[in-house]
């Protein structure tokens, strides 16, 4: 795509407006790739605002920014209008402390996390080490929703190695303060079977509510109620018990205290769960979905309500 005037007119005056600007796809709250979500981790250490646009929904946006920069993949970070790059280049930057010192702020925590590896877990993890070959640690990669992904990696200078009886486990900085506590196990029981990580800082799991248990306790003010469904469906069964609705988007129950108890309820079940795991991921602590939604609410609670 050609750059034309106007277009690179308008990404000047985005770039003079806002001292950092990340150009991802997807939002910082639920980055839309990999790369992007990588980015938004690193930028987080910095605990600066930073403006962003997503170029999902800006096609011009998406295809001008490269030519803009000279620069042919997504992400992509600016400072002060000058162009910094994408997510290696801004992991690389974040976990040396370059990114820092380039925005005038104090350098990265490098405490070193407090990570266990159990004796069940480790024979997997040094026979995999020795097996690979060469000088190789095992990489713990955590995003801000803590999901987490273990590999084997070369030694990166950058990150943050800790020693767990003789394996070495690295981290990067962005997230070392989410991998505290962390412990490796292997498992062969309800949780499955092989290598699982437990991290007390992951919020809890979302959890199931049964009908009847959701109508006493919205009933009681024990409970935030969220009927994820389109008005056209509320008007076809409705909860009888005070509720919220996602009408007006998501935001006002975004901004809620993290200790706020949500339970989303929809039709049968499938649509509240998602809804739930959005919120599980930016930190709130409480959450449910209803089993069977509306539909088992109906069966189980209160016959009164229309089944459709």
């Amino acid at each position: 795509m050609s750059l034309t005037p106007e277009l690179r007119q308008r990404i000047d005056e985005l770039l003079q407006a806002n001292r950092i600007v990340l150009f991802m796809k997807g939002e910082p709250r639920a980055p839309q790739c990999g790369f992007s979500a990588k980015a938004v981790a690193a930028l987080s250490t910095l605990e600066l605002p930073y403006a962003h646009v997503n170029v999902l929904a800006d096609g011009e946006i998406r295809e001008g920014i490269k030519a803009y920069g000279n620069w042919p993949t997504i992400p992509q970070l600016y400072i002060e209008g000058e162009l910094v790059g994408g997510s290696d280049i801004i992991e690389q930057m974040a976990s040396s402390g370059e990114l820092h010192a380039a925005l005038g702020v104090a350098p990265p925590d490098r405490t070193p996390p407090a990570i266990t590896i159990t004796a069940a877990a480790r024979p997997t993890l040094r026979k995999a080490i020795d097996d690979a070959g060469g000088d190789l640690a095992v990489q713990i990669d955590i995003d801000p929703n803590f999901r987490t992904r273990l590999a084997l990696a070369t030694r990166d200078g950058n990150a943050i190695t800790v020693d767990c009886d003789g394996i070495p486990v690295q981290v990067a900085v962005a997230a070392a303060r989410r991998a505290d506590g962390l412990v490796i196990d292997f498992a062969d029981d309800a949780r499955g079977k092989g290598l699982v990580v437990e991290n007390p800082n992951a919020p809890p799991p979302v959890r199931a509510l049964s009908p009847t248990d959701a109508q006493s306790r919205a009933a009681a003010g024990q409970v935030r109620l969220v009927d994820v469904r389109p008005p056209e469906e509320r008007a076809l069964a409705e909860a009888p018990v005070p509720h919220s609705t996602l009408d007006d988007g998501p935001a006002a129950l975004e901004a809620l205290p993290k200790h706020t108890p949500l339970a989303f309820l929809c039709h049968h079940g499938g649509r509240s769960q998602q809804a739930a795991e959005h919120f599980r991921q930016l930190g709130f602590r409480e959450v449910y979905s209803v089993e069977g939604g509306i539909d088992a609410w109906a069966e189980l609670a209160n016959g009164t309500i229309p089944r459709y």
